[in-house]
Order: C-alpha cells, then structure tokens, then sequence
C-alpha cells in the first residue's frame, strides 16, 4: 500500500536495530503508528490485541515471533510455538505457519536456532506477498469479467465487502481487496460498498483507510444495511476474505459474513472469497463439524472509542455494565452460497472434489 508516497508492508524487519515492525492496527485510521515487537510476549500481544489481524499477517507474524523467541532462548522453539498457537484458535493460518516452523527449524542446532528462523520468518513474509499479488491477479480477472457482463462496461462495478482483507491483512496486497487493486489497476471502475464490520469496525477503520489511499471509490455502510443495498439494485457482486475453509469449501470469515452471503443468494448476486491455499483446513471436513469460534472481550461490544472535535482519543460506555455482551467473532458460510475460492492457483469450486487439487500444495509451495 502506499502511505507517503512509497510502498509500505504490514510487517517488516529493521536489521540495524534488530526489531520486528508492524503498523498498529489499533491506531487507525486516525493515526499512522508503528509498533515494534523485540519479544516472543510482543509479539504474542500484538496478535492477541489485534495491532496485527488477518489471518495471512497472524502467520506471518508468528513466524517473526518464533525468530524473536530463539534470538533470546535457542532451545525455546517449543516453549515458543505452544505460546504463539495460543493466541487466536480461529485463524488456521497461525496453525500452518507455527507447524512449517517446526519442520524447517526443529532439526536446526542451537547454535544457528536464531539465524535460521529469521530466514525462514523473512522468506514467509515474501511467499506471502507473491502469493496475495497472485491472487488479486486471479481476483482482478473475476471482477473484469463480471464488469464486462453485469455493466456492459457503461458503469463501474459495484462490489461489497466484508471485514478487511486489504494490504492490512496480509504482507502486502491482500486477499479480497487484491482482486479490487488488480482490477482497478487494469482499467475497471469500480465501487465499493464497505460494510462497517461490527464490533471493531474494521471495513470503516481499515478497509476505507486502504481504499481512500488507493484512490478507489467507496461508501461506508452499517452491517445491516447490505441486503438492502442489494435488494436495492446496486450491488454487482459480493467478495470477502477468510480465516478458515473446509475441506469442503465452507469459508469461516468475520462475523456478519454469513448474512451476506444469504442476502446475496437471495438477489441472485455472485459471492467470493479471496484466500491462500494455506487458509484451507483439510483437517476440517464440512461445517458439519464445529471449529472453535473465538468469542472476545465484551468490552468490545459495550465500549467505543473516537476523536472528540478538539482530537483528543476517548472512549465511551454504551451499554451498562452488568448488562450480559456475546461477541463472537466468527461465523461460518456454507459452501453451498459460495460462487467460488479465489487463490494463488486460480479460481475453484466451493466443493471437496475442486478443492482437493489443492491440498499438495500447502506441504510444497511453489511460485503462484
């Protein structure tokens, strides 16, 4: 993404100083704010307090943790990929990070344990990028055409989002939005409607901050607002990202996705999910079986945060305190409403037998 004129990674390691760099999620988009991580704990409270979410960037982040681990302790890589795993159980991308951690790194001696996981770490983060480029290339061919089919190219495409599966999301590029950045850069006009994405509100934060840098058109609307604007007639069609498909096609994204995808079948509207290979559980056979769904802190429901008119930060109590809050999450899409997976390797069938092309390829990534 670009921020100040030059190209800007989520992640980046500053060897002068020896320290990982994340932009601060948690910052924006009222401010630009870089947190540097020198510990396994930083790290693992950068996932945990969502500085860093997405689950390609969760990996990514957790590789990185793992060098900063064996930096300090040589003979902590168990120790390290126990604490990491912890952090978020949704996400399965940690889980595929954590575990090619352990195969390239368990057979290592000490005395390079630190060296070598810094490699691996540095070399994850560029799998990555190549890999999200891939699939807004992918992404960027499936909203061409329907731009040529739905718009008779006489109006912009008029796509929804869900969430934020931007450049923020990832290395660099993104998932869904990748599809959108690769579209727009070949010629394709295009809107997007941004849902708000209660309760973090990470379309409003994140997703509007990406697309307003990219110069791409947008609208911010309420969770509840999407299948009125489709049932309204100005959507063309839906794309999200995803932090866990089945074996089956099943995409398990942010909560609120599910009803998207229902009001999209209902208006005839195609649905998408923009991912990596490595987002694929395989050891998940259907949403038949249940899948741990993170349920966080109530207080992110109950609680609010802004900029007062002078620009001080403040937080504000919505609802009492005994007041009961469930916040899950995550929901789950059966693949019967999905129209398709968008990855590395190109566009597939939200079904066990497309999908099974695949599963070679998270043991032995190739170039996309």
């Amino acid at each position: 993404m670009m921020i100040e004129g030059r190209q800007q990674r989520s992640i980046w390691y500053e060897a002068r100083a020896g320290e990982v760099c994340v932009i601060d999620q948690t910052r924006l988009p009222h401010e630009f704010a870089v947190y540097r991580l020198q510990t396994l704990e930083d790290a693992c409270e950068a996932i945990t307090s969502m500085r860093v979410r997405g689950a390609p960037l969760i990996g990514v982040t957790a590789a990185f943790g793992v060098y900063l681990a064996l930096r300090e302790n040589p003979d902590s890589l168990e120790t390290a990929v126990k604490r990491l795993r912890a952090t978020r159980p949704t996400a399965v991308n940690l889980r595929w990070a954590l575990d090619r951690a352990v195969r390239e790194l368990s057979e290592q001696k000490p005395a390079g344990a630190a060296g070598n996981a810094l490699e691996f770490a540095l070399a994850l983060a560029e799998e990555d990028a190549a890999c999200c480029e891939a699939i807004g290339g992918h992404g960027g061919e499936v909203l061409r055409r329907l731009w040529q089919e739905r718009c008779a190219q006489d109006r912009p495409l008029r796509v929804l989002a869900h969430c934020n599966a931007g450049a923020l999301a990832t290395v660099c590029w993104g998932t869904a939005l990748a599809a959108v950045y690769k579209a727009a850069g070949a010629g394709v006009p295009l809107q997007v409607w941004v849902n708000e994405t209660r309760p973090r509100n990470q379309g409003g934060a994140l997703t509007c901050w990406e697309l307003r840098r990219a110069g791409i058109d947008h609208n911010l609307i309420v969770d509840g607002a999407a299948g009125h604007v489709m049932a309204s007639g100005l959507v063309d069609a839906c794309i999200t990202g995803s932090d866990r498909v089945s074996a089956s096609g099943d995409v398990c994204n942010k909560i609120g996705t599910y009803q998207v995808a229902l009001a999209a079948r209902d208006n005839n509207l195609p649905f998408y999910a923009a991912l990596p290979v490595s987002t694929i559980d395989f050891d998940w056979p259907s949403a038949d079986e249940a899948i741990p769904i993170e349920e966080r802190a109530a207080e992110e429901i109950s609680v609010t945060s802004g900029i007062e008119a002078g620009g001080r930060e403040t937080r504000v109590r919505q609802y009492p305190e005994e007041t009961v809050v469930r916040n899950f999450a995550f929901d789950v899409t059966p693949a019967r409403l999905v129209s398709g997976i968008i990855t590395e390797h190109g566009v597939f069938d939200a079904n066990r037998n497309s999908l099974a092309a695949l599963a070679g390829a998270q043991l032995s990534p190739s170039d996309p």
